[in-house]
């Protein structure tokens, strides 16, 4: 090569690098003719050895090459790093903090948030997007991110599958998906990812067999699946993983054994296989980790006998779960060397023999659950007293066991923490002691069903916090103490089924959050004092029959506006029966037979008692004689009557044998449904309370609304009744299942026989509001505010259809602009129902949808709580914020407990199986979350109805399985 060559070529590749890399690394033309030493050098050299080029020069030349190379290569992969985030950010939608703002030509990648990389090569090594409501999916571009070595996505919407991709993340050693909705089943040969060392997929709806492959990570410290859908069984190969620490599969379908390979697994700390079908005995190999401190197997179908040495081989137990099993045999004595322990879970089994006595060695225990089992005392409950060593106890569960003896009055000296003592349904007799009058931390206290005698302690007064007290079906003598009165959050007090003598105290008004009094089958007697329940606004369930009280029912009945439920049956009370209950609009069952009570019902101006399986003669007095006062529809086998009723005459034999549509009949289950034909009728007491006003703004507002979720007018109706009233009335298409209000708080008498709604039919009945609320919100030619939006305000036909219903208080928004409430009704005040009117309302602000953004997140939160929004809350706490508070990781606790998980029938439509806890658990988490955000204090901060929609449709698609992939 002459030395020409080599100069020009040297000049090319000066060019070429220029051109790249926008830096000049070799000496060009322009240098040469400077005169650099190294051209100096050059020339010399060449001079000397015209054919040959120097080395020193040809090395700096190769130098110079190599790192226009590198350069070259770190340009490409920033290329490619930055394509593959941009593509993870196209399949993210939604951004509701902004977080790709900062995603943009203005930043290197490296500066975008959540990304990081390291220091030398400028390489993504770590994605954290965690609890920021993103939603959207995981591109499979993330796999060009090939130094990455975390992903952590958790606690947001993200659906669509793993994507396979993600197996050439060979650097991968953490991935957290927690709390998002992905589904599918896991990557196929993830074990490639050999680096991996946590894998945490909780609260997803993936599905399908857990791979054995898995079992090949051998780095693998975290494996933590919980909450999904997964189905078959533990792979054994899992057993191979030795560096494991934290194993969580709780919460799927898995079935079958727990594999005795698992017993491998020498260095395990914490083990979760809580709540699935797994059945047959534990492996023993299992109780001999003695690294383990937390031990949940909770909620299966497991049996045999715990081992006797458990404790001697688990020194380091802190959380010991195995109720909901079938567990047998005695409670080991040798538990009591775990000396570490804080939770003891061994409920629902059908363990047998004595409570170990020296328990209460275990000083750190907080929570002891031994409920629902066999265990006998052999008339000792001297490990009661051990139990005072347990400073920090705060709930002690011993129900439903066949304990029997003296409660010794060492229970008093129980922990100061204690909240909650369960000893209900037992075999225990004597008195209650006069020391629990220490146990002043007390919220629930349960000594139902047993055998204990003697008298209520006055000092029980002293509980002010107490909130739930149940003693009923014992032998309890003497009277109810006045000091009850004192406990001001009480909340249910039964005290069914005793012995108890003398009068209700009337210092019972003092519990103004009472909600539940049963005082029923004693001995009660005197009168029924109206301050015992005339000040207790919040009842619902009064029940007082079978005892021997006198006097008259109280007007002031009529101020527990919330009564659901009223038994006063079987006493010795006479008189009228107040005409006050009508203001009871939440009454549901009235039972007043075995009294003396007048016959007469006049004061019922809307009596309906439709579709029941009443027969006989119809009276013909009293509200029985005005045909527009009450509907006795659905009943076919009723004669007589008034005329305007066309019910056939009563053969005579009937009317000489007697009547069998007696009034105390009647007055004996007096149940308003509202499903009745006059759905709402406006006269008397209402037409002085704005009636007309009202009854005018419903025609208006029901006049041109049209939408399959509004209750639909069949006609309206204005009159003169028989007395000479007006009588004006909209006359609706009937609704067979009521009120939502009757579906989410049957009386107490009820609750156990009712059907309650499943997980789909309420997500059903939220959307089918909310479709009413969009239309008219923002469909209707101008917005129109409905502003008492409550669960007794809508209603159910027969496919359990939600329908809105009662606009007597509906504004036409454009009406209301200028006006703020206090300026638009005085008579009518604050427009709404306590605990559903919206705070700005309260403020005198104006009307506006937000108003019944508000009422609908407090009816969704009701809806899947199964709590009222006027229950229980004092202070600062609400409902909103009990709900807040609880969210994401105790929703469990939460949640209706008439809302059946096992049994979630609606999962199956469409030949479709259930989808399984994990995705319920999930879903929950999303409504309840709407909820909190619809009635959030500050309107602007409420969610809009349509993204509402939007979000109720993806959540009740994700339950059934309705989505892509």
């Amino acid at each position: 090569m002459s030395f020409s060559s080599i100069i020009e070529n040297l000049r090319l590749v000066s060019v070429v690098v220029v051109a790249v890399a926008g830096v000049v690394t070799v000496i060009t033309k322009k240098q040469k003719e400077k005169g650099t030493n190294i051209s100096t050098k050059f020339n010399n050299h060449m001079k000397a050895s015209p054919c040959l080029l120097s080395p020193v020069v040809f090395f700096h030349i190769n130098v110079k090459l190599n790192e226009s190379t590198i350069t070259l290569s770190k340009t490409s992969r920033n290329v490619t790093e930055l394509q593959a985030l941009l593509a993870i950010k196209a399949r993210i939608p939604v951004d509701p903090y902004g977080v790709f703002t900062s995603w943009n030509d203005s930043l290197h990648f490296c500066n975008w948030q959540g990304v990081t990389c390291d220091r030398q090569h400028r390489r993504v090594t770590a994605l954290r997007l965690s609890s920021l409501k993103l939603a959207g999916d995981l591109s499979p571009h993330i796999a060009n991110l090939t130094f990455l070595r975390v992903i952590d996505l958790g606690n947001n919407s993200f659906d669509g599958l793993i994507p396979q991709e993600v197996i050439r993340l060979r650097r991968l050693e953490e991935l957290i998906l927690i709390n998002n909705s992905f589904q599918g089943e896991l990557p196929r040969n993830l074990s490639r990812c050999s680096n991996l060392k946590v894998i945490n997929l909780m609260g997803n709806a993936l599905g399908g067999e857990i791979h054995a492959e898995l079992g090949s990570l051998s780095r693998l410290q975290s494996l933590l699946l919980p909450i999904n859908n997964f189905t078959g069984t533990i792979p054994p190969s899992l057993g191979n993983i030795s560096s494991l620490l934290h194993f969580s599969l709780s919460w799927n379908h898995l079935e079958g054994n727990i594999p005795t390979e698992l017993g491998q697994l020498s260095n395990l700390k914490f083990l979760q296989l809580s709540f699935n079908k797994l059945s047959g005995s534990v492996p023993k190999q299992l109780y001999n980790i003695s690294s383990i401190y937390f031990f949940a197997l909770a909620g299966n179908q497991l049996q045999g006998q715990i081992p006797p040495y458990i404790g001697l081989t688990l020194p380091n137990l802190e959380g010991l779960y195995l109720g909901v099993n079938k567990f047998s045999g005695p409670i080991p004595t040798s538990i009591v060397n775990s000396s570490r322990l804080v939770q003891l879970d061994m409920g629902l089994n059908s363990l047998s023999g004595p409570i170990p006595k020296n328990l209460g060695s275990l000083q750190n225990l907080e929570n002891i659950n031994l409920g629902g089992n066999f265990l006998e005392s052999s008339n000792d409950l001297s490990f009661l007293t051990s139990l005072t060593n347990c400073t920090n106890l705060s709930q002690l569960w011993l129900s439903q066991n066949n304990l029997t003896g003296v409660l010794p009055d060492s229970i008093g000296n129980l922990s100061a923490k204690l909240n909650q003592l369960h000893i209900g349904t037992n075999y225990i007799s004597g008195s209650i002691p006069k020391e629990i009058e220490n146990l002043v931390g007390l919220e629930v206290l349960t000594f139902h069903e047993n055998m204990l005698t003697g008298s209520i302690p006055e000092s029980i007064g002293k509980f002010s916090k107490l909130k739930y007290f149940y003693a009923f079906t014992n032998n309890i003598i003497g009277e109810i103490s006045h000091s009850l009165g004192n406990i001001t959050e009480l909340i249910v007090l039964n005290l069914f089924d005793n012995l108890l003598e003398g009068g209700i105290p009337a210092s019972l008004g003092n519990c103004f959050r009472l909600e539940v009094l049963v005082l029923s089958q004693n001995r009660l007697n005197g009168t029924i004092p109206k301050d015992a329940i005339g000040l207790c606004s919040f009842l619902t369930d009064l029940s007082i029959r079978s005892n021997s009280l006198t006097g008259t029912l109280p007007p002031e009945v009529g101020n527990c506006k919330n009564l659901n439920f009223l038994d006063v049956s079987n006493n010795k009370l006479h008189g009228e029966i107040p005409s006050s209950l009508e203001n009871c609009v939440m009454l549901e069952s009235l039972y007043l037979q075995g009294n003396s009570f007048d016959a007469e019902l006049p004061f019922f101006t809307n009596l309906n008692l439709s579709f029941n399986s009443f027969e006989g003669n119809l009276p013909t007095k009293g509200v029985f004689n005005n045909i527009s006062a009450f509907s006795v529809l659905g009943n076919n086998e009723l004669c007589g009557g008034i005329k305007p009723l066309l019910l056939p005459a009563c053969p005579a034999e009937i009317a000489k044998k007697g009547n069998n549509f007696p009034h105390r009949a009647i007055i004996a289950t007096v149940i308003v449904l509202f499903v009745v034909l006059f759905l709402i009728c406006l006269f008397a007491i209402k037409r002085r309370m704005g009636a007309d006003r009202t009854f005018k703004a419903e025609c208006e507002a029901l006049r041109h609304l049209r939408h399959r979720n509004l209750v639909k007018v069949i006609t309206s109706c204005t009159s003169i009744d028989f007395q000479g009233n007006d009588f004006k009335a909209l006359v609706f298409k009937l609704m067979p299942n009521g009120s939502l209000e009757t579906w989410l708080h049957p009386s107490s008498t009820e609750a156990h026989n009712s059907p309650s709604l499943n997980l789909i039919q309420r997500l059903n009945i939220s959307i089918d509001v909310a479709s009413a609320l969009d239309y008219l919100h923002s469909q209707f030619d101008r917005p129109v505010v409905h502003c008492d939006l409550k669960p007794s305000n809508i209603l159910l036909d027969a496919d359990l259809t939600a329908h809105i219903s009662d606009f007597g208080l509906t504004r036409f928004l454009s009406e209301t602009t200028e006006q703020s409430i206090s300026e638009q009704s005085s008579s009518v005040g604050i427009r709404g129902t306590m605990g559903y009117i919206p705070p700005e309302y309260g403020m005198s602000k104006k009307i506006s949808t937000h108003g019944d953004l508000y009422s609908y997140g407090i009816i969704l939160i009701e809806l899947f709580t199964g709590k009222r929004p006027t229950d229980m809350f004092t202070g600062e706490l609400s409902l909103r914020e009990y709900v807040k508070t609880a969210m994401p990781n105790h929703i469990a606790e939460i949640i209706d407990t008439r809302l059946n998980f096992e049994d979630e029938t609606a999962l199956k439509q469409n030949g479709k199986t259930s989808r399984g806890i994990g995705i319920i658990v999930k879903c929950l988490d999303s409504v309840l979350s709407i909820g909190v955000s619809c009635s959030d204090d500050s309107p602007s901060e409420r969610m809009n109805i349509k993204d509402v929609l939007r979000e109720l449709q993806k959540a009740r698609n994700m339950l059934l399985g309705d989505h892509k992939g």
